[in-house]
């Protein structure tokens, strides 16, 4: 009575004109007043090829009495509107961080593991309230290192630290610019960090620093056109320099404020 279908599956048009046609065209016997109802479960739907969602329209028009179908994607744009119009959206938001700590608490218990405080803190916060990240982060740190602190989850994940971006943007808003440049480098290389991640955790903390608004605003604008031009793959010591450029800006806009 039901049909998964998941990313691993192939299911291009031939799939869906075939195997889950097959499925949905066979009726269900059923012995009393209610009709059995067949489900057909499409996970990662936004995977299929834009000719097998025009199919699958077709089979869902021609089988609704006695077919339901689920589609579940994590991009809906990627869903083509003839589908959509044909269904009921669900969206679900991320999970509250005290949520996903509860249930990271009760795991650890019950694996018996050992998480500190920071650790555990660490892995909600690189979840971003997504449960099977947070608990994939959790597998792969414990099996690195049997005692799990915060500095073991973040060399896990190759993100970088807190104190390594104070760092990083203590240099960018106080050191010149070659010295910067040798420093990030430096710190880069001996971390393994990349620098997409490093404009990355720069942007939440560019809003704790006090400075004038249109300072801010250049230097959020500034973070984003790193990232998408990084997003490319572009020369990293250009971005660098490109990202220094910005916040030596800044920097002197913050002087001139300050006069």
């Amino acid at each position: 009575m039901i049909l998964e279908l998941n990313a691993s599956d192939d299911r291009g048009i031939e799939v869906v004109r075939q195997q889950i046609q097959d499925f949905a065209s066979t009726k269900s016997i059923s012995f009393g007043p209610k009709v059995n109802v067949k489900l057909v479960i499409l996970d990662e739907a936004d995977a299929m090829t834009k000719d097998a969602q025009f199919a699958l329209r077709r089979v869902i028009e021609k089988y609704t009495k006695s077919t339901r179908f689920c589609l579940i994607c994590n991009y809906a744009s990627k869903i083509i509107p003839a589908l959509q119009s044909r269904c009921t959206r669900f969206r679900f938001a991320p999970l509250d961080p005290a949520n996903v700590t509860e249930r990271l608490r009760y795991v650890i218990q019950q694996e018996g593991l050992d998480v500190t405080d920071g650790g555990l803190a660490a892995i909600v916060r690189l979840a971003n309230g997504d449960l099977r990240k947070a608990l994939n982060i959790l597998q792969s740190a414990q099996m690195a290192s049997p005692h799990l602190t915060e500095e073991a989850v973040y060399l896990c994940t190759g993100n970088p630290m807190p104190k390594d971006i104070e760092q990083i943007a203590y240099w960018l808003l106080n050191e010149p610019f070659s010295t910067s440049f040798q420093n990030i480098t430096k710190m880069k290389t001996s971390k393994g960090l990349a620098l997409v991640d490093v404009a990355r955790e720069l942007q939440p903390f560019v809003f704790t620093i006090n400075m004038p608004p249109t300072v801010r605003v250049q230097l959020i604008d500034a973070l984003a056109d790193v990232e998408y031009r990084l997003a490319f793959g572009t020369n990293e010591k250009l971005q660098l320099g490109a990202l220094l450029g910005a916040f030596t800006r800044a920097r002197t806009a913050l002087v001139a404020a300050a006069r």
